[in-house]
């Protein structure tokens, strides 16, 4: 599906210290540096390889924002890969185990992701030089290496929490001149409101995809349609073929069809929240199904949208003029479902209600810059993650000026700060532990290296 409708689809992924190693890693450029390769460290029956470093180093230096000289980023490369390895030698002695099947629902799963965030499965190919089989190949050992040591993090991390006391105790701990500065934050929340799709455009929409079903059950092929008519441009091109997805991945109403479909069966009209889809299944593997499907978008007509907006013209006037209070105008009038939260808008990278201004959607940066806390916008046009049109009003609920990080304004981001201090001491004394029973050895050539973990020493001990 087009990329919006894909991460609208995905669940969520969950965040980790190892998910972004493997998001970072996963994909690095498949083709090794052209080095002579040669064995760099050993963890318990793990190697690594010089080879392992540099592509690494590549992707490193690709990266905005990196910065430090050439042998201080191949040591910090070299000693993440110490870690993983480690714990990888655990999951070993510890009998963790995953099976083919769920590597393979993996590698798909995280295909799918990169295939979205490269625009398509050609460009995907392009990126690496590979088709997706040769990629598929050179990743099954990776993805499963990568899943166990998942595994492993998860239990040393997974219970840690911090107190309230811990939170005061480690910011009292910082120095002065260490605390970071925050930039200007807001809280921000709107009242949404959503034209309605009129029956004779619905009907008008499913009655062109009614005609491609016969011309298809007529002989016509359905990839040839799709690349001419569906409105799902990520999918269209590709013949409307998806590719492999799993239960919960997909809109119920979509999956619900889908897995019920025979080899080159073609369903009926299909509605969900991006439109009408008629579906054709091309392969079914266990609980994932790859499908083809054409896509049409009933559209909001123009009359609509400026009804929409002059609703909320007529709610934004009642506000201003005190004739009913923001809360209680968006859980009457609006049409989203954030209206059981006041209306307030969730950071997708942090989760809170706070947003710096580069991480709101441009149009809405734009707008409530200029906005004073509890004041009004004018109706602003959006577009939902559908990408249907609508128009909402948004209120800056606070707004905080830069300045340097306290417990009263700024606890949650403390507390987390908190916590990943007290899981980086959990890791520590996890490696310091497991490593007196773990064989490691490191070349001479990173003899140099200033690791944050005293690596030498276990080297030393091994001897």
């Amino acid at each position: 599906m087009h990329n919006n409708l894909i991460h609208s689809m995905i669940k969520k992924l969950t965040s980790s210290l190892i998910l972004f190693l493997i998001i970072f890693f996963i994909f690095q450029p498949l083709v090794k540096a052209q080095v002579i390769d040669q064995v760099v460290a050993v963890v318990g029956k793990n190697i690594i390889l010089q080879s392992d470093i540099e592509s690494q180093y590549i992707q490193y230096r690709l990266q905005r924002g990196i910065s430090g000289s050439a042998s201080s980023i191949r040591c910090k490369i070299l000693e993440d890969l110490l870690f993983q390895k480690l714990m990888l030698n655990q999951a070993e002695l510890d009998s963790v185990t995953v099976t083919p099947e769920q590597v393979s629902q993996e590698m798909e799963r995280r295909l799918r992701y990169f295939t979205a965030e490269l625009g398509s499965q050609e460009k995907l190919e392009q990126y690496y030089n590979k088709s997706v089989a040769e990629i598929k190949a050179e990743l099954s050992k990776l993805v499963e290496d990568q899943m166990l040591v998942e595994q492993v993090q998860s239990g040393i991390m997974s219970k840690i929490s911090v107190t309230p006391s811990e939170i005061k105790l480690f910011f009292r701990s910082l120095p002065k001149d260490s605390i970071p500065m925050i930039n200007t934050e807001y809280e921000i929340a709107q009242i949404v409101k959503m034209p309605p799709i009129s029956i004779d455009e619905k009907m008008s929409t499913k009655e062109k995809l009614y005609g491609f079903r016969q011309r298809i059950l007529a002989g016509e092929r359905f990839s040839t349609l799709a690349v001419l008519y569906s409105e799902d441009p990520g999918s269209a091109k590709k013949g409307g073929e998806l590719g492999f997805y799993g239960r919960g991945e997909l809109y119920p109403e979509f999956e619900a069809v889908a897995f019920k479909l025979k080899d080159g069966e073609v369903s009926e009209i299909v509605e969900s929240e991006a439109g009408f889809h008629i579906i054709q299944m091309i392969e079914r593997r266990g609980d994932y199904v790859n499908v083809r499907h054409i896509l049409l978008t009933p559209k909001v007509s123009p009359d609509a949208l400026m009804k929409a907006r002059s609703e909320l013209d007529s709610v934004a006037k009642l506000i201003r003029n005190g004739e009913i209070k923001f809360d209680d105008a968006v859980e009457k009038f609006s049409d989203q479902p954030d209206k059981l939260a006041g209306g307030l808008l969730i950071n997708p990278y942090t989760g809170s209600t706070r947003f710096e201004a580069s991480q709101v959607d441009q149009q809405v940066s734009f707008v409530v810059d200029k906005m004073a806390i509890n004041e009004i916008s004018d109706p602003v046009p959006m577009k939902t993650d559908e990408g249907k049109d609508a128009f909402r009003l948004l209120m800056v609920k606070s707004k905080t000026e830069p300045h340097q990080a306290n417990l009263k304004d700024d606890y949650n981001r403390i507390q987390g700060w908190a916590l990943d201090e007290k899981k980086q001491k959990a890791v520590e004394a996890w490696i310091k532990s497991k490593s007196k029973n773990a064989y490691v050895t490191i070349v001479d050539e990173y003899a140099g290296c200033s690791f944050n973990f005293n690596w030498k020493n276990i080297q030393q001990a091994n001897k």
